[in-house]
Parts: structure tokens; C-alpha cells; sequence
């Protein structure tokens, strides 16, 4: 049998991809954790300013891409 050599591929993501997508993963769920809430004292009314509040409408959608614009630059950030 003759020898093989084994080549050694370089592994996909490094520790720093992992960091980065660790920390896109949180924006999204802080996004997600803020678009969620806001709870009716009474069931039976609708209050228009907790169901459309600007945290729910606005901060949470821009929390949840920016979230996912940091995992895609998490994805692709080359290694040094």
C-alpha cells in the first residue's frame, strides 16, 4: 500500500466568525424580545399605543436586520 498524505483543511468558520455570529444572534432575539409584549390591562379595549408603539413598530424591525447584517458579515469575514 503506498502512503496517502493527509492534507489538513483549515476549518470554515474561526473563533471570531462564531463571536460575530454570536453577537448578530443576540440583536436578532433582543429585536425579537422587543417586538413581543405589551399586554392590555383590559381585554376587552384596544389601546392603540401599546399595540403600535414606536419600540414595536420601529426599533424592533431595525434591531432584527441590523441583527441579521451582522450574522451575514459573521458568515463571510474572511480569516487573517
Amino acid at each position: 500500500m503506498a502512503e496517502q498524505k493527509k492534507q489538513t483543511i483549515a476549518p470554515l468558520f474561526t473563533r471570531d466568525n462564531y463571536k460575530w455570529m454570536g453577537i448578530g444572534a443576540a440583536v436578532i432575539a433582543l429585536g425579537m424580545f422587543l417586538m413581543s409584549g405589551g399586554k392590555n390591562q383590559d381585554p376587552n379595549t384596544f389601546d392603540y399605543n401599546v399595540v403600535y408603539s414606536f419600540t414595536r413598530i420601529t426599533v424592533a424591525p431595525i434591531l432584527i436586520v441590523g441583527g441579521l447584517l451582522i450574522e451575514v458579515y459573521g458568515i463571510f469575514k474572511k480569516q487573517k
